[in-house]
């Protein structure tokens, strides 16, 4: 993708990054790509940990997220970097502990730059529950909860940042 003065960088981020985050760029990559903004807004994914870097996604998400129209075959895993804080404009946590996580590890004058991806999200969740553990249903929330949050989280850049396809 092209820098513009107008690109936004979005980084989402789970523990593994083979469940929670991988779904959470490739839903958003799409909404992205099918509102004509893929050359105003990056999308990436990562892990707090590090036990799966250059893995593929969990096949528990790729197939419920094939089931939707997501595919996120082509990703893989990868821990964040400390150049990410400063790469990166929102660096959305799926849960609680990886925003303590990523706190601590932020420098100072990048925090503004983190959140729980949930604060964009309508449902009684702050957080998008792990489905390592869990059987299909938890898959299914998680694209559930992913879709509704993308959506109202394009809405806020796009609105915030006064984008346009047209540009």
């Amino acid at each position: 993708m092209n820098a513009s003065p107008k690109s936004i960088k979005v980084l989402m981020v789970c523990l593994g990054n083979i469940c929670r985050s991988p779904t959470a760029q490739g839903i958003f990559e799409k909404y992205v790509e099918e509102s004509h903004l893929k050359q105003h807004i990056e999308v990436d994914s990562a892990g707090t940990g590090n036990w799966h870097i250059g893995e593929s996604p969990d096949i528990r998400s790729l197939k419920a997220a094939a089931r939707r129209g997501y595919d996120i075959s082509g990703q893989r895993a990868r821990q964040i970097m400390p150049d990410d804080y400063t790469h990166f404009d929102y660096i959305l946590a799926m849960d609680i502990m990886n925003l303590k996580e990523l706190e601590r590890d932020c420098p100072p004058r990048f925090r503004q730059n983190l959140r729980l991806f949930m604060t964009f999200g309508d449902f009684d969740y702050n957080s998008v529950p792990d489905p390592y553990h869990s059987g299909p249903d938890g898959f299914e929330l998680v694209l559930d909860l992913v879709e509704e949050a993308s959506q109202n989280l394009l809405d806020y850049i796009i609105k915030l940042h006064d984008l346009r396809s047209d540009q």
